[in-house]
């Protein structure tokens, strides 16, 4: 087959990616992490770090913390105010920044707890958002001139402008419409009429964006210069910053270039910076540097001390993105995400997902390209119908080049013949657990009565049930060590590195010659018994098929594993901060100050990371599959404090919709197994959801899922028989945690959640109980009714009475 031109690979890997996103865009009036004002040039972002993420203002060279104290989301400003979405997004505030005083004048301008907003858009004098989910427009400090849109129309985002806004369609082509008291709005509109658009941002009086082939195109006023946008090929701009009279962009490679505005900001201050989001005055830009988040200010109307053409504010570390719950699948998240949102959520990094696309001929960070005028029309259909037909011609070369190498590299072909590590369906076990100090333990099993053929035929049929996939070498997805890596790694698996131990093997902390720290799990040492063998064999294959294909940030990932004669071990990335058990009944664990987790927040984080890991295994993961072994020890947390699920050696792929999994023998701890499986020997995806239930008891009340009862004669007692009963009687209070203490007002609520959640987890059958999407949704209301709660709490009264309704 002949080989296709390098360009038309380019041209259809970039097709292929340009539908998949929207990139981000700030301007003049988006909503960000970072705003301006013009009246007073007041630059303001929300705060990275310890929580609350609040806002933080610079002008005329001082700092100014503003009131509330509290978290936001996104921020976005006017001419002389700007806006603040709080965490949790139902509540809209606006702050006067005209005035000279060293605090702002705030006011409210919408609440309403069950209907949140997003895509906060500022212009000069008005405010708009979106309904989130529905798309809907609502708009604020508008005059009776102002159009609003017919109110049916659904945006996907929006920007504001002088006395305009303008929004994409979430359907009909994704083409533009606007609307305000000005005729611009219509003139903007019939310049983007039929053309659809991946995403759009205001200035003054115009608006660019980047359409559905990756080019950026503005429209508008153009006195100014302002739509003469630098010569570039697709997806070469990313995020925008309109202002009055100019427009900037920033470049594939990090560097911000702007135009128009007089041929004021033709000189390039920035070339040797690279930014991650930047945003516009009427007639100067700011931007968030990509090497440590810190905010830099220029152009004529930005004035400083020192005289020079760009400043650096003195401002905290600002977020590049807002703070949220998600995995961040699509793109993955920002360095470092952690640490800047506190372990609470993550920041993902803005799409497009693939790699930055170099400038031809320029190296990293370079000047801007000098400003060009607009090809002419018939010029500009020749190249687009040139380039059209090359693209056709060229993708299907392209197409069938990609196919041919994707199929090399996923069945090894090209690189010759290859071990294939044949995955096991999991074995039928019965048996208890035993806890490691970190979590992780590995669980008693029945040995299988089955021969090496029938193992074989059951690792056919489970790769059969992967949704038509064909079989693959989990080995592609996990490194194989040596065991003379792993001797090294664990100073020859010595005692002091031992940091667990079950049935199954030792559970060893290891540093790999890279550096690398990990936990490195050993089966036992050769048995003469063929039971004990097969039983380490059946685990290592059973964790090593089902980890090496799912990749979770609430699972424990697998690093990869050993395989040497009768040596069975498999690596796993370290888990700093141990099991969740150890936190919890830990001996040292005594004093409300022996751990992090002994806040009400903290752990209905936990928990929701916990079931959002589950969630994943029962509704995401093909072939869904279920643990079996949900409890407290195998649920690990790293370095950052995120909860993990670890320890697959029990699991099995979810039955059928029409067939009940009945193995041949139960297996899970006692206290944390599912009664209904336990006795009638049915298992469904329910089973795991007991025994997250039994966890959020150990998280509420601080004991073990069977403990000695010492006002009982220091009887045996389960968990749920001590829990549920007061949960139902409505005497919560009385057996949480003593260490975490009664939760303060703000978190009432949502300890009561989660103490309603947890009773009907376990519930005594399946059908009863919720499913795990139902709960991880509960434990994300919790988590917003703390940070909502405490936010109305530390501001003042006035969010204490506020109406459902826009004012």
């Amino acid at each position: 087959m002949k080989k296709p031109p390098s360009s038309a690979v380019n041209l259809l890997l970039t097709a292929v990616f340009l539908f998949s996103f929207i990139p981000s865009s700030h301007a003049l009036g988006s909503g960000t992490t970072l705003a301006v004002t013009d009246a007073s040039a007041t630059v303001c972002g929300v705060v990275s770090g310890a929580l609350p993420h609040r806002i933080e203002c610079y002008r005329s060279g001082q700092v100014i913390s503003v009131i509330p104290n509290v978290s936001f989301s996104t921020i976005s400003g006017g001419r002389s105010f700007f806006t603040g979405l709080r965490s949790g997004n139902t509540t809209l505030l606006l702050w006067d920044s005209s005035n000279s005083s060293a605090t702002f004048q705030r006011k409210r301008l919408y609440y309403n707890g069950s209907v949140p907003l997003e895509n906060i858009a500022v212009g000069d004098s008005h405010v708009c958002a979106t309904v989130a989910n529905s798309g809907t427009v609502e708009c604020w400090r508008i005059s009776n001139t102002f159009e609003l849109p017919s109110g049916y129309e659904s945006f996907a985002s929006i920007s504001s402008g002088y006395g305009f806004s303008c929004g994409i369609l979430k359907k009909n082509g994704s083409f533009v419409k606007c609307w305000g008291e000005r005729e611009i709005s219509s003139e903007i509109e019939n310049g983007f009429r039929n053309m659809s658009m991946l995403s759009i941002v205001a200035g003054g009086e115009h608006v660019c964006g980047l359409n559905s082939t990756g080019f950026l195109v503005c429209r508008g006023n153009n006195s100014f210069g302002q739509l003469n946008v630098p010569q570039g090929g697709a997806l070469e701009y990313s995020g925008l910053a309109l202002g009055a009279e100019h427009s900037c962009a920033i470049r594939s490679n990090g560097s911000v270039v702007c135009w128009g505005g007089r041929d004021q900001f033709s000189f390039n201050v920035t070339q040797q910076v690279s930014f991650e989001l930047i945003v516009s005055g009427s007639n100067f830009t700011c931007g968030l540097t990509t090497v440590n988040y810190s905010v830099m200010c220029w152009g004529p109307g930005w004035s400083n001390s020192s005289g020079s053409r760009i400043e650096e504010l003195p401002l905290s570390r600002i977020l590049p993105g807002p703070c949220v719950q998600s995995s961040c699948s699509e793109c993955g998240i920002y360095p470092d995400s952690q640490s800047l949102c506190s372990g609470l959520g993550n920041i993902c990094k803005p799409k497009p997902c693939l790699p930055q696309i170099p400038v031809p001929n320029s190296p990293p960070i370079s000047p801007p390209p000098p400003v060009v005028s607009a090809p002419s029309p018939s010029r500009s259909k020749t190249l687009t119908r040139g380039l059209l037909a090359f693209a056709i011609v060229g993708s299907v070369g392209g197409f069938a080049g990609i196919c041919t190498i994707v199929y090399c590299l996923w069945t090894g072909v090209c690189f010759g013949k290859k071990k294939v590590h044949n995955s096991v369906q999991p074995t039928i076990t019965r048996g208890g657990s035993s806890s490691t100090s970190n979590g992780g333990s590995v669980s008693n099993s029945t040995p299988p009565s089955r021969s090496s053929t029938i193992r074989r035929q059951a690792s056919r049929i489970m790769r059969r049930q992967r949704s038509g996939t064909s079989s693959f070498k989990h080995h592609d997805r996990a490194e194989g060590f040596t065991l003379a890596e792993l001797v090294a790694a664990t100073d020859n698996f010595s005692l002091e590195n031992k940091i667990g131990a079950g049935s199954f093997g030792v559970v060893y902390r290891g540093k790999l010659a890279d550096g690398r720290e990990v936990a490195i799990k050993r089966g036992f040492e050769t048995s003469s018994k063929m039971k004990k063998f097969q039983e380490k064999e059946s685990a290592f294959e059973s964790e090593l098929a089902f980890l090496s294909r799912l990749h979770h940030k609430h699972l424990v990932r697998l690093v990869g594993f050993c395989e040497e004669k009768d040596e069975r071990l498999l690596v796993y990335d370290y888990m700093k901060n141990g099991a969740l058990h150890g936190h919890l009944h830990g001996k040292n664990n005594v004093e409300k100050s022996a751990s992090v987790l002994n806040f009400w927040k903290m752990r209905i984080k936990i928990a929701l990371d916990a079931s959002r890991g589950i969630e994943y295994l029962h509704n995401y993961a093909v072939p869904s599959i279920i643990h079996r072994d949900i409890k407290s020890s195998n649920i690990l947390l790293d370095a950052n404090w995120t909860a993990r699920v670890s320890d697959f050696g029990l699991s099995m792929m979810s039955p059928e919709p029409d067939r009940d999994q009945r193995p041949t023998k139960a297996a899970g701890t006692v206290g944390y197994i599912d009664p209904e499986y336990f006795g009638l020997n049915l298992l469904t995806a329910k089973s795991d959801v007991y025994g997250l239930g039994v966890v959020l008891l150990e998280l509420l009340t601080g004991k073990r899922a069977i403990f000695k009862n010492g006002e009982d004669g220091g009887n045996l007692i389960r968990l749920v028989d001590f829990a549920v009963p007061a949960i139902t009687a409505g005497d919560l209070v009385k057996i949480l945690d003593p260490r975490v203490g009664p939760p303060e007002p703000y978190e009432t609520e949502a300890v009561e959640l989660m103490a309603y959640t947890a009773m009907h987890c376990v519930n005594l059958e399946g059908k009863d109980r919720p499913t795990m999407a139902d709960i991880v949704s509960n434990l994300e209301r919790a988590l917003v009714l703390i940070d909502s709660s405490h936010d109305s709490n530390s501001s003042d009264k006035e969010t204490q009475s506020l109406p459902s309704q826009p004012i």
